[in-house]
């Protein structure tokens, strides 16, 4: 539930679930419960009755479907999974079902930078030693224009593209064409002085684009670069009431305790008006369905209902590019994603299940969950919420998750700012990173790296680039012994 003015950091407010006969499951309200003593009830099971059943310890535990499903959303499940796996190809194809790639694209299919369901990394090396493939760059300019000023004005756009580029840099394209160009980061080291005389050195990127083949950038010309985020728990979110997650906004900080999260207003292609923004780094998009199309067409080029054009992020500027053969066909619906493919990946995104904790219980670890309470990490990062009605699902319907984010815009500081607005958010706002899951990443995804642009190789490193609204926490926790330090990762680690 929202952070709730008039209450310690260090204590909060939750209900819980009991269980009845027959399995049934009732939502009571609980009191207010002091965190440090002990687990609180439905704490392990932060996806609620949704949570996986299956095994968490092998690199599969981001990919089994929500518990509860039943056996026609499992059979949908299974499906929408093989769209997501499929490798796409270029038009004119014998494969018709499977071709419309590009002509320019980041990836040929979602497996590809979702990589087992999991989080995305930046590149090991710059090119030409290795090309990014779950990192890419946003790409917008300020407005120079009536209309662009008015669009954005409205939420009818959140960003004014490239003129030549488009939104976001497409490395890779298909036979005959060239990709637009290539990310290249320079790392600097910064060193950071812990209590107790540790010194962890964190580094610190500057990004730019080489390459081009197309032409110069724009001159104010904004990048901002994007690691695909993990996948579990999206149908969960998505059924946060809307009022639940307004409520924890306070952007004025009438509270007066350094947290001011604010909502990113943003227009749903899908419902055709300005909605809340949930998911992405800022909250770029409203719903799972949004989401999918606006990938679908910007990573891998693939013609849909919410973004019919063929030739996906191409520009005036690139008219071999407008002029590629496409993979739309009637048998698709007009289309290379179909509607029913479409609400396919969008059914599979909405029940990836959320994991089970794994050693909640430990001494280090609720020792860990009281600091971060009491260093206030909690204020941004809410550990829980009750979901509402999800239509057609009940099974994520009236749940006590704990995803430990409060789905808001924070400042998080000029050391993480990208300078670049998308919607109502701006350069120095980040949405506050769902936590569940994140001890799984290594398992998962074979690297620890986060953040939006995986700068952070560990949990602490993510901790220490905190500033802005989190300063105060990021302070404390530097503060802390390095055995109470090592107690908070291992709650995060946990969760």
């Amino acid at each position: 539930m929202p952070r709730q003015a008039g209450l310690p950091f260090w204590t909060i407010a939750f209900a819980a679930f009991v269980p009845l006969a027959a399995g049934a499951v009732s939502l009571i309200a609980a009191p207010a419960v002091d965190v440090a003593t002990g687990l609180e009830p439905g704490e392990e099971m932060p996806g609620g009755t949704a949570t996986s059943r299956e095994n968490v310890t092998d690199r599969d535990a981001f990919s089994h479907f929500s518990h509860g499903i039943g056996f026609e959303g499992e059979a949908r499940f299974k499906i929408g999974n093989a769209i997501f796996r499929r490798l796409w190809v270029a038009a004119p194809s014998s494969t018709q079902a499977s071709d419309g790639l590009g002509p320019l694209y980041n990836a040929r299919g979602c497996q590809n930078c979702h990589l087992k369901d999991g989080r995305g990394r930046p590149p090991l090396a710059n090119w030409p030693d290795e090309t990014a493939v779950s990192m890419f760059l946003r790409l917008s300019i300020p407005p120079e224009t009536a209309e662009q000023k008015k669009l954005l004005a409205e939420g009818r756009v959140s960003s004014i593209p490239d003129p030549t580029y488009g939104g976001q840099l497409q490395n890779i394209a298909i036979q005959g064409h060239d990709g637009e160009g290539q990310m290249h980061i320079d790392y600097a080291d910064v060193p950071v002085t812990l209590a107790g005389g540790a010194v962890v050195t964190l580094r610190k990127p500057s990004y730019s684009v080489v390459d081009l083949k197309y032409g110069p950038l724009h001159p104010g010309v904004m990048l901002s670069p994007r690691v695909a985020p993990q996948m579990i728990g999206l149908g969960l979110v998505e059924a946060i009431p809307e009022a639940d997650i307004r409520a924890g906004a306070d952007p004025d900080d009438s509270t007066k305790d350094g947290i001011s999260g604010r909502t990113n207003e943003v227009w749903s292609l899908s419902q055709g008006k300005v909605m809340l923004g949930r998911f992405g780094w800022k909250a770029g998009q409203p719903t799972i369905l949004d989401q999918s199309a606006s990938a679908a067409a910007g990573d891998i080029g693939l013609s849909n209902p919410l973004v019919p054009y063929a030739s996906g992020d191409c520009t005036e500027a690139q008219p071999t590019c407008l002029s590629a053969p496409n993979g739309n066909s009637q048998r698709q619906g007009g289309y290379e994603l179909s509607t029913e493919l479409l609400d396919l990946v969008t059914f599979y995104s909405e029940n990836l299940a959320v994991p089970a904790r794994r050693g909640a219980g430990d001494a280090a670890v609720l020792a860990g969950k009281a600091l971060f309470h009491k260093v206030g990490c909690a204020a941004c990062h809410t550990p829980s919420f009750t979901t509402g009605e999800a239509p057609g699902q009940p099974h994520l319907s009236k749940q006590l998750i704990w995803p430990y984010s409060d789905f808001l815009l924070h400042d998080m500081g000029a050391g993480l700012a990208d300078n670049r607005p998308e919607g109502q958010a701006n350069g120095l706002e980040w949405r506050t990173a769902p936590l569940w899951g994140v001890g799984l990443t290594e398992t998962v995804s074979e690297h620890t790296f986060l953040l939006h642009d995986g700068r952070a190789r560990n949990a602490e490193e993510a901790i220490l680039w905190h500033g802005g609204e989190a300063q105060a926490a990021r302070d404390a926790y530097a503060a802390l012994s390095a055995e109470e330090r090592a107690s908070l990762i291992a709650f995060v680690n946990s969760l």
